[in-house]
């Protein structure tokens, strides 16, 4: 298999997070061989703005290893040990984090929630031949980047599909994206141009990006109301996820135009204040959203730390399935363990999962949903299962 060139966005494509472990001998090849102990570099925002999501990944990481391995923390008699490293976000501080990791031999990385990251880390593990599974991140790009990039998680592709399903006609109208100016938010707009603009569904899509600094959104807000949105498309993350749905409100946006946007994590649900009720959700994942064997096991793992499953949890978990399977079947060379992982379909915390051969994409299931009052709060309720078939990207070349 040849490396393959970052993911060309079509005409179906569409959009939305990011994770990334590292795992291989440790820095005693002779005891690695042996079979003692295999070290796994985990890369993540456990600071900065993005630190709830590296947390939530984290959570879903250690429920999935102690899942996959039935409570051992061990494959084959070999200990899988985590060695984890805070990125905050940052793809100078992250690059420098593999580059540690990979000279102590380290053969396997995951986990960040970073776009920008992410895709810096691909190119890391193309250089240097190791394994790759992203997670959380959601540009399109990391899928097919190269042969040794995984994802654990959703990407933008599948949220702009899962998007679509609450609409009826899109040609002829205009779809205004409003997006972080990062590589999150560039990805949400190539996606919904893709999926629903002139080549995708037929509607014209306006963008409006905010810089990543930003804390008063208020002409933005206006700039949203000055493209005459038919519909308005929502991709955000991060802290300021409150002041801007704030400023939304305060302006009308929600009077102008139907508004579409991912699930947030559960602190954001609180967020949307009146607006709660009015936005229709797109979701990768809730705890209450998916009921299989797998899903309770996450819950279940989670509730006895005095936790719950967040949003990015099954990216943690998966992750933790992924990097057991390429162990097991790698017996530490890094080509069987790509070989291992590709084509592979599993029982994850969202029902039955496959990660796509020819280019890595995890295809799974999403969900259609809304915010519930519960008491002084919100609860998402589940309206549909999207099915997997429906919201698979278009595959990368």
């Amino acid at each position: 298999m040849s490396t393959r060139k970052n993911m060309r966005l079509v005409a179906a494509a569409a959009v939305t997070a990011l994770a990334l472990a590292g795992c291989a001998p440790s820095s005693d090849d002779a005891a690695a061989e042996g079979g003692d102990t295999i070290e796994v570099g985990v890369i993540t925002s456990k600071s900065g703005p993005l630190a709830t999501y590296g947390k939530a990944y984290l959570e879903g990481l250690e429920a999935g290893l102690d899942y996959a391995t039935d409570g051992t923390g061990e494959v084959d008699g070999t200990k899988i040990e985590i060695r984890e490293g805070d990125d905050g976000a940052d793809v100078d501080k992250a690059v420098q984090l593999s580059k540690e990791f990979i000279g102590d031999g380290v053969k396997i990385l995951a986990g960040t929630a970073s776009s920008g990251v992410a895709l810096a880390l691909a190119e890391q593990a193309a250089q240097n031949k190791v394994l790759y599974i992203s997670g959380p991140a959601a540009a399109d790009a990391v899928t097919g980047i190269n042969d040794y990039t995984f994802r654990s998680g959703r990407q933008s592709f599948q949220d702009v599909a899962t998007a679509a399903t609450f609409l009826d006609e899109v040609q002829g109208k205009t779809i205004t994206v409003l997006a972080q100016d990062n590589a999150f938010g560039q990805g949400n707009v190539a996606a919904v141009q893709a999926v629903l603009g002139p080549d995708g569904k037929g509607g014209t899509v306006k963008p409006v990006l905010v810089a990543e600094d930003v804390t008063e959104f208020t002409s933005f807000a206006r700039q949203v109301l000055n493209t005459k949105p038919d519909l308005v498309f929502v991709a955000w993350a991060g802290a300021t996820s409150g002041s801007m749905w704030q400023s939304l409100e305060q302006q009308g946006v929600f009077d102008a135009a139907p508004v579409v946007t991912g699930l947030g994590d559960i602190a954001t649900y609180g967020a949307y204040g009146p607006a709660a009720g009015k936005i229709s959700f797109l979701s990768h994942y809730f705890g209450a959203a998916a009921d299989n064997e797998v899903n309770q096991a996450l819950v279940k793992s989670l509730e006895e730390q005095g936790s719950q499953p967040d949003l990015f949890t099954p990216d943690g978990f998966v992750a933790g399935q992924m990097i057991v399977r390429a162990i097991e079947e790698g017996d530490g060379d890094v080509d069987a363990m790509v070989k291992a992982l590709e084509g592979w379909s599993f029982d994850g915390p969202k029902g039955k999962t496959t990660v796509r051969a020819s280019d890595h994409a995890l295809v799974q299931d999403m969900f259609q949903a809304k915010l519930v009052a519960e008491g002084d709060t919100f609860v998402p309720e589940l309206l549909k299962v999207v099915p997997a078939d429906e919201v698979a990207p278009p595959e990368a070349s």
